[in-house]
């Protein structure tokens, strides 16, 4: 094997070890799902390098992220690894995966609207279909969910609570 085609598969195996990581606050999603991860690269000494972006710069779960991946890496075989926050360009949610939006709404939780506009900005938000029985009519009951990127939804045709991800 060649120094080039090891590195290569270096690379891959950190993708797939970064790639299981899940998120500490919904474990359901990665943090590819989430679209956390921003960047995985390798330098030629071999050590991995990945760039994380928090989906708000006060997110208090970004350390524990953190040692996740350093924790999956060296798992998997990677003796030095650096973990690198970024905070530009800033996290959206338009940069969650598809399969991550259809994990939420399994587990319970409305995912965020697809292609967010500016009108979130100023709170003119629509109102997120319940995870659990698809209707529209719903009521936000709280500004905050269970964590401070979700806001608590009550189902007015099942009558159930839920969160939903907030539109960023």
């Amino acid at each position: 094997m060649t120094a080039a085609s090891a590195l290569s598969f270096d690379l891959a195996r950190a993708r797939v070890a970064v790639g299981a990581v899940t998120d500490p606050e919904i474990p359901v999603l990665t943090l590819d799902d989430l679209g956390v991860i921003r960047d995985i690269r390798q330098d030629e000494a071999g050590r991995i390098e990945v760039t994380i972006t928090p989906t708000y710069s006060g997110c208090p779960a970004m350390a524990a992220m953190a040692l996740d991946l350093e924790t999956a890496l060296l798992t998997a075989g990677f003796k030095e690894a650096r973990i690198r926050t970024t905070l530009s360009p800033a996290w959206t949610t338009d940069w969650m995966s598809e399969n991550g939006r259809e994990k939420l709404r399994a587990y319970g939780i409305a995912p965020p609207e697809r292609a967010t506009t500016r009108r979130a900005l100023f709170g003119e938000e629509t109102k997120p279909a319940c995870p659990h029985c698809g209707s529209g009519k719903t009521a936000k009951v709280s500004e905050f969910g269970s964590t401070a990127c979700k806001s608590l939804w009550r189902c007015e045709a099942c009558l159930e609570p839920f969160d939903a991800f907030k539109c960023i």
